[in-house]
């Protein structure tokens, strides 16, 4: 596939164009750098169906069979697990240069819901013609391994956020990695819209949605962040990573919020 021509011909179709992976500002992430011309057209072979999702439109749903993955191109979702007495727990967020589906790759039929947060557009990755491409093109496969190895990370991040932090520690975690993942995308690290309401941080972090309120304002009062309903503001980043690092016996924890 060729760069982006300063005029196109009248033989190239603008929505065609558009649908190509190096015209998207997120392919960078969600594909791996360095593919030569011929690679990437042939994973623009592949990548040839967008998909809309509406504000609170399921994805997939659990159970449903594993046919593709799915890279965020614009929006964010949010995945959620179902317990066998009805309890929904929200399991992640995801946002634009992000993959969902990694789950149901071992028993081919999905353990989460993916629902979108926001009116949302993915990219459809047929999963069997890309592991036939991966096949053929080491660079791909390294990088699917590495985005599975991610997933993996993030899952057991987690669990020992879940297990070793208190309620604070938990929810400056949280505020942290998200402006982590805002920068990387070439936004705003210290202010942006949370597009999940308290509860659903809540569920994440295994906290009440009260606890949430009581927490926001608390970092308010102590200056490392402002608060205007759904816009955050981190006005001190530096101190809320101290607040991660720091337990109740002032000793240094091991873990990082991941990706």
């Amino acid at each position: 596939m060729s760069s982006i021509p300063t005029q196109l011909s009248p033989g190239i179709e603008i929505a065609a164009l558009r649908n190509k992976c190096s015209t998207c500002s997120m392919h960078e992430l969600c594909l791996p750098v360095g593919l030569d011309v011929d690679d990437m057209r042939r994973l623009d072979s592949v990548i040839t169906k967008r998909r809309r999702v509406l504000k609170g439109e399921m994805l997939f749903r659990m159970g449903e069979r594993f046919t593709n993955l799915y890279a965020v191109r614009v929006g964010h979702f949010k995945t959620t697990h179902i317990d066998s007495t009805g309890l929904e727990q929200v399991t992640g967020f995801q946002m634009a240069g992000e993959l969902l589906g990694f789950d149901a790759i071992a028993t081919e039929s999905h353990h989460c819901n993916a629902v979108a947060l926001e009116d949302s557009e993915v990219c459809e990755l047929p999963f069997s013609r890309i592991e036939d491409l991966s096949r053929e093109i080491p660079n791909l496969q390294r990088h699917f391994h590495r985005m599975m190895s991610q997933e993996i990370t993030r899952e057991q991040g987690l669990m020992l956020m879940l297990g070793a932090m208190r309620a604070e520690q938990r929810l400056a975690a949280f505020l942290v990695n998200l402006a982590t993942r805002y920068a990387r995308r070439g936004y705003s690290a210290k202010a942006f819209q949370l597009r999940m309401t308290r509860e659903e941080i809540g569920s994440y972090l295994g906290l009440t949605i009260e606890s949430i309120s009581r927490l926001l304002t608390r970092f308010r009062k102590q200056g490392l962040i402002a608060v205007a309903h759904k816009e955050i503001v981190l006005l001190d980043i530096e101190g809320l990573k101290t607040l991660i690092s720091t337990t109740n016996n002032s000793e240094s924890l091991s873990i990082k919020p991941c990706d």
